[in-house]
């Protein structure tokens, strides 16, 4: 399953969000290029969204869910990849 939460962290004058899988990393880069989401946008075990593509990303297909579950989503599935363990 694909999960996003909301658009609340700041960055380069922008809010973003998370967009995550509690499968596989295949299942996310490929729905991250359905949706039209750049590969470069990846960063260790999620890819990082801008606000305005939130409601798109959304209607083909992410669930919404807290920051909190997706963190826990991501350690539950062993995809979890923190900083330095790349």
């Amino acid at each position: 399953m694909i999960y996003i939460d909301p658009p609340e962290w700041p960055g380069h004058g922008r809010l973003w969000s998370h967009l995550i899988s509690d499968e596989s990393y295949e299942e996310l880069h490929a729905f991250a290029e359905r949706v039209g989401i750049p590969r470069q946008a990846f960063e260790r075990d999620h890819y990082d969204v801008i606000a305005e593509r939130y409601p798109a990303v959304i209607e083909a297909g992410a669930e919404p869910v807290s920051t909190r579950r997706i963190v826990e989503l991501l350690q539950r599935s062993g995809l979890r990849r923190r900083k330095g363990t790349e």
